[in-house]
């Protein structure tokens, strides 16, 4: 072992019993059950929805109430009781403006402290004490740990720990005592969370999500597609900017850029001001709760809509053709278009263009962005720069992301592995060399993050690989051949809309495939599973989520509402704890209000995926590696500073 290493070790264990007993702590927890994992994915800004998931656990908070409370408590009961536990602060104001008189309060207070402690003992039963410590409200760790640990066995302390409870009440503590209870029960039923992609555009509160994750005490993140756009534009990348403003207007959500990141988009607004008219094409899509908007801010919208495409369209064009290795030089559209007949030729058909806004394009050189255009993006990449809020979302990202996570045996990707017909790695030949699997996917992320780190530094390869993650035929996020935007606002024939899936979302139905994948990635195919986001399950047309012989579980059911009525349902959440693998199916979160009023989940079914043929310990997952690991530098330290030296 390193000399340096080992005095750094001495400095925090500086006596034998330290070292023992810690290797003894160490050991003990590597024969825990392992904690449970939750997964999430494709949140695009659907904040409360995700908040409610995150609170009752997928379904794991009132499993175990009623684990617990079966014998006590009746359905309505339990289903109050796992409100609080949810909405700790909203239900206490409903319970406390409920009695009529002080006295059956302070009891209801009672009886609910003790299920509180109770539930907090059960849920905590495979953790250390140490780690429940942790999770505990600290202004009242001593009262809920004299409380936790109780031990009635010979009824000595019945008055004591009654008198405690008491007290709290009396002092008028009793809300705080039980919220912070609430979440300590939230915290301890998920050990760790995966979002496995997208948590940005199409619904409006993606910042909110973030700060929630920030706040989360374990978390990963595994980016997806529009998660990268975000990461590209901070990076420098202008064509990745114009595509999140774009986005943004499309889906009504100007204000995440405005408001949530303080991004000024009045210089862009002039523009659009001064070239563009109401056009149906670019009109956003409303959400419901913004049906009252004003027309002449619909019509503000629009134009915006417009002026940012336009730029897309035109940035795109100069990075295909700089780039002749991205392959794309078919999608250079603007160069196809006849501007005088308003037609434009593709694959040898001409087809007749529509809601055309086309009055910065010159002809002669439809890449070139006009001066005002080139003045408005320098001005947006400043604010992008400058502002604070993103600048501490993105580091989140990045920091505690990755295009693709090995997790317990298991492979968590958002997107894709670009694969050919016959199964085979897709290969993507970049400076004469080729790349494919994992090695094509450690390539993007490596220029990703270059890009990130260097993000003064504009349209150099590794920028604008960042944005071929989000169109790129071999993009492993993309998954497709084309991305026809283009199409969707200018030709009204829908041929010219489709989006040709790669072979992998076909094949990924087959087991064989999915674990040569696992493979691939130097993953056990008999233990591991492919956990996917990115293409929603449209379980309405009897899709299953669970394929190639439960090695694929694909984990985007729609928690974007835009998705809904395609997949009939709202999103798919995966649970896996020590005992195996859950999919838990939501129905569609309409507020927490009405989970409040109604006392309802947002859950449907939960189906098995994988049932552990024997319980799965901490020393068989990624956390239980290190420890090993751990164990063994102490053990050398033990061997080598201290029985060396007698």
């Amino acid at each position: 072992m390193d000399t340096k290493y080992l005095d750094l070790l001495t400095e925090k264990y500086d006596s034998e019993e330290k070292i023992v007993t810690e290797i003894i702590n160490l050991d003990a927890i590597l024969n825990l059950p392992k904690g449970t994992e939750h997964f999430v994915s494709d949140l695009h800004g659907e904040y409360h929805a995700f908040q409610h998931v995150l609170r009752n656990g997928s379904g794991n908070v009132k499993e175990k109430i009623r684990d617990l409370f079966k014998d006590e408590l009746t359905d309505k009961e339990i289903n109050e009781f796992a409100t609080l536990v949810y909405y700790p602060e909203e239900k206490l104001k409903m319970m406390v403006n409920s009695f009529a008189k002080n006295q059956d309060l302070e009891v209801w207070y009672a009886e609910t402290i003790e299920r509180m402690i109770r539930l907090v003992s059960y849920a905590s039963s495979k953790y250390t004490n140490s780690k429940v410590r942790k999770a505990l409200p600290q202004s009242f760790v001593y009262i809920i740990e004299e409380l936790l640990y109780e031990k009635n066995e010979l009824n000595n302390k019945t008055d004591y720990y009654s008198s405690i409870i008491a007290r709290v009440i009396s002092l008028g503590q009793a809300n705080k005592l039980i919220t912070g209870l609430a979440y300590t029960i939230q915290r301890l039923v998920v050990d760790h969370l995966h979002v496995v992609g997208d948590i940005y555009d199409r619904g409006p509160d993606p910042d909110k999500i973030m700060d929630t994750l920030m706040n989360y005490h374990s978390v990963d993140v595994q980016w997806g597609n529009h998660d990268v756009l975000w990461i590209g534009a901070y990076s420098g990348s202008m064509v990745c900017l114009a595509n999140i403003i774009r986005i943004c207007a499309r889906y009504d959500n100007l204000s995440i850029i405005e408001d949530g990141y303080g991004i000024n988009l009045r210089p862009l607004l002039n523009l659009a001001n001064k070239y563009y008219e109401d056009n149906t094409a670019f009109r956003p899509k409303m959400n419901s709760k913004k049906e009252d908007v004003l027309g002449e801010n619909i019509l503000q919208i629009t134009k915006i809509h417009q002026a940012i495409s336009i730029i897309q369209f035109k940035l795109e064009m100069s990075i295909i053709k700089r780039r002749p290795d991205f392959n794309m030089h078919h999608r250079l559209l603007l160069e196809k278009i006849n501007y005088e007949e308003k037609t434009i030729e593709l694959n040898g058909i001409t087809y007749p263009l529509e809601n055309t806004c086309f009055n910065t394009i010159d002809p002669n050189n439809p890449c070139e962005l006009t001066k005002e255009e080139e003045q408005v993006m320098n001005k947006l990449l400043f604010s992008i720069h400058h502002s604070e809020k993103l600048a501490r979302h993105i580091h989140f990202l990045m920091n505690n992301g990755s295009l693709y996570l090995k997790y317990n045996s298991n492979l968590l990707i958002h997107g894709c592995i670009p694969l050919n017909e016959d199964g085979s790695m897709k290969e993507m030949v970049l400076d004469g060399k080729s790349y494919c699997g994992r090695e094509l996917l450690d390539l993007f992320e490596n220029h990703l993050r270059y890009s990130f780190r260097n993000s003064k530094v504009t349209n150099d390869f590794s920028t604008d690989l960042v944005w071929y993650l989000w169109t790129g035929e071999n993009s492993s996020l993309f998954g497709k051949k084309d991305m026809t935007t283009f199409e969707r606002y200018f030709i009204k024939d829908k041929a010219t809309h489709k989006e040709w899936k790669n072979p992998y979302y076909t094949l990924r139905e087959n087991e064989e495939i999915c674990r040569a994948i696992l493979c691939e990635f130097g993953l056990n195919p008999d233990q591991g599973h492919i956990i996917n986001g990115h293409t929603p399950v449209e379980e309405i047309n009897g899709e299953n989520p669970i394929k190639a012989n439960s090695k694929m579980i694909v984990i985007d059911g729609g928690f974007s509402k835009a998705y809904q009525p395609k997949t009939g349902i709202a999103g798919y959440t995966l649970l896996y704890n020590s005992y195996g693998m859950q999919l838990v199916a939501h129905k569609r979160f309409n507020s927490k209000e009405d989970v409040l009023a109604n006392g309802t989940d947002v859950l449907s079914v939960k189906r098995v995926v994988d049932r552990e043929l024997q319980r799965k310990k901490v020393s068989e997952t990624n956390i239980g590696q290190k420890l090993l690991e751990q164990i063994a530098d102490l053990q050398q330290l033990l061997e080598y500073c201290y029985r060396k030296n007698k």
